[in-house]
């Protein structure tokens, strides 16, 4: 059967047949698609873009869970990813967590809170695919202003006054404003505050505190 195109989408790798069909027919129940997967080789060689969450069994034939999540830590995915273990696992699980795993379900589960979890990692998978078009979108406006433009955004965002940025770049004050205000427009900054979290967010100067 079909799943629909809008149906979130799970990954279940794990080498276990049993579980998979367990899994794909528990998480079919509750209007999710998935895609099974008997070892991290072929999930890593899926398209990362197909799946909203990851169900990664820890121990596996080949690559272990640990392994296939430090590939897609290397190329960059951003699915939540959510381990499965046995019992005796609950220390990778913790190493897991620590290289940002979104949490881990120990076998054999209780359906309700598989789905709970899921359910909850779904949300986050959602979260952070917002957040990433939306830097994309940021970061395709600043590719568009013009080299003074970025230039001088980003010594706003460092925190130089108008006056500053004039002398360092030998142009006038005016201009600056002129550029500064064409440029904060094209991002759609409002105020200064919210140009220096764009700032951030495109990596033109650090951030003074840790993100929530």
């Amino acid at each position: 059967m079909t799943q629909p195109s809008t149906a979130p989408c799970i990954a279940v790798v794990d080498d276990d047949e049993a579980l998979r069909e367990s899994l794909a027919w528990l998480l079919d129940s509750v209007g999710l698609a998935t895609l099974a997967f008997a070892d991290g080789e072929a999930f890593l060689a899926a398209s990362a873009e197909s799946f909203d969450t990851v169900l990664l069994d820890v121990r596996m034939p080949g690559l272990s869970g640990l392994q296939v999540q430090q590939r897609m830590l290397e190329r960059g995915d951003i699915a939540p990813v959510i381990f499965m273990t046995g019992h005796g696992d609950v220390p990778m699980a913790v190493t897991a967590l620590k290289a940002g795993a979104f949490d881990f379900i120990e076998k054999p589960f209780n359906h309700q809170q598989l789905i709970d979890v899921v359910q909850q990692a779904l949300s986050e998978s959602q979260h952070l695919r917002t957040r990433h078009q939306r830097l994309d979108t940021l970061r395709e406006r600043f590719a568009g202003l013009r080299p003074k433009e970025r230039q001088i955004l980003a010594h706003v965002a460092e925190g130089m006054t108008s006056r500053e940025i004039a002398a360092h770049l030998d142009i006038s004050a005016k201009t600056v404003e002129v550029y500064r205000l064409r440029g904060m427009k094209a991002l759609g900054a409002g105020s200064l505050a919210e140009l220096v979290r764009l700032c951030v967010a495109l990596g033109l100067v650090d951030s003074l505190i840790e993100p929530s």
